[in-house]
């Protein structure tokens, strides 16, 4: 006769404070922010978080660089503003529910497309999806009948039964069913990362061969995260049509595909959260940073070029480095360090930007005259005095910034060597 053994499972409060938090923040970040602007900022965000977190099921836990995840956010889009439309013309769906009919046609072209683009792995796998990408796209032009040509559909999300009074007319009232299925996609999406068939994505990103050994079809498993990754950027898509209430053949571009890749990159590809920092990142690039300097994508090539090739793990892994420094008691140690980095880098940046909107003043604002104002201060493109003076600029802060690099790579040693040892002190305990 057996008897059951019960295991007593610590209550994890830390993940409920996380995700309490994480509510919090998306219930309060309107009454915080009430510009027309945040609130569209803020749509845009959690937009983008559910897509970059489900490019990252593939790229993070997958280890499959796809160049065409637009391809999955895009069609989801464009069936979701067919949907909408059709819901105007009186079917009788609920505005609300619009999304989800952009992730199941997002898992269907999945899975019509999956089974082809899982069967190679790695270098191959990304060649594949770059093909299907461009395909995709040449096709929204091709076909204006379904992706309405250079202009794109439109639809209007005031329609259909207004459901406990809301009709989405505001700005704030679409936010706020943005930030649900936000919560709600974050939430299944990490609950994916601890099944099986999550950890076994993970086998498969880590060592295929010895997963084919112990008897799993690693194309089997690449494919089903495929098609969940898909459902989820369709999500996003269906959420996108209803918030912009036009989707054009953009959505679907090779360059939508690779703004996923390098923000997703940039937040924190093996971490959970990584990406969610990288969605904040992209739509602050994309309506902030885009306003203040024509230059604002050569700016953002060298920050993911440098992120490469100092801090390949993204923001996320500085972020954890930098609590388990702090979880020792060491980080009072680095802030002077930290300030000098900050300051001399500021002063690279200075003298660099300066030079960059020179150049793009020369070139694109030539008809304006020599003149063009930089930070208060007035440069002269034409001048050697203005170019002179950014050069040293330039060139001084990052004499000054590589003196504080050792220094500060000197620290970090001596306080990595430290926790090590106490790690060590403690485990002989």
């Amino acid at each position: 006769m057996s008897s059951k053994v019960y295991q007593f499972k610590p209550f994890n409060v830390g993940r409920v404070v996380i995700w309490t938090l994480f509510a919090l923040v998306l219930l309060t970040a309107p009454l915080l922010f009430t510009s027309s602007l945040s609130q569209t900022m803020l749509s845009q965000m959690g937009i983008a978080i559910i897509v970059c977190l489900s490019y990252n099921i593939l790229l993070g836990q997958g280890g499959m660089l796809s160049f065409g995840h637009a391809v999955y956010s895009g069609m989801g889009s464009f069936l979701a503003i067919h949907t909408l439309n059709q819901v105007s013309g009186g079917w009788p769906l609920p505005v609300s529910l619009v999304p989800i009919a952009g992730g199941l046609a997002s898992m269907a072209v999945a899975i019509l497309l999956g089974w082809v683009t899982t069967k190679k792995a790695a270098t191959p796998f990304a060649m594949i999806t770059l093909g299907i990408g461009e395909l995709v796209w040449a096709m929204s032009l091709m076909f204006p009948e379904f992706f309405g040509g250079e202009g794109g559909v439109s639809g209007n999300r005031v329609a259909g039964a207004k459901t406990f009074g809301i009709s989405y007319g505001p700005q704030i009232e679409l936010y706020y069913l943005i930030a649900v299925y936000t919560f709600i996609c974050t939430g299944l999406m990490f609950a994916f990362t601890r099944t099986p068939l999550g950890r076994m994505l993970n086998a498969v990103r880590d060592n295929p061969e010895r997963v084919e050994f112990v008897g799993y079809d690693t194309q089997k498993v690449r494919y089903i995260a495929f098609i969940i990754a898909a459902f989820f950027a369709g999500i996003s898509g269906g959420l996108a049509a209803l918030n912009f209430e036009i989707v054009t053949s953009e959505v679907v571009s090779g360059y939508r595909s690779g703004a996923y890749l390098l923000f997703t990159f940039l937040g924190g590809a093996t971490f959970f959260f990584g990406p969610i920092i990288g969605a904040i990142l992209m739509v602050l690039a994309f309506v902030l940073l885009s306003e203040f300097t024509k230059a604002w994508l050569l700016y953002l090539g060298l920050v993911f070029l440098f992120m490469v090739m100092y801090a390949p793990g993204g923001v996320a892994s500085l972020l954890m480095m930098n609590l388990r420094v702090a979880k020792f008691g060491h980080l009072r140690k680095l802030w002077v360090s930290y300030l000098a980095l900050g300051l001399t880098a500021l002063v690279v940046l200075l003298g660099a930007a300066a030079m960059i909107e020179m150049v793009y003043h020369l070139q694109l604002n030539s008809a304006l005259g020599p003149e063009l104002t930089f930070l208060g201060g007035t440069l002269n493109s034409k001048s050697l005095n203005s170019w002179f003076g950014s050069g040293f600029v330039m060139l001084t802060g990052l004499g000054l910034f590589e003196i504080c690099r050792r220094q500060f790579a000197r620290e970090w040693g001596q306080i990595q060597e430290s926790i090590e040892k106490e790690i060590k002190r403690m485990e002989s305990l």
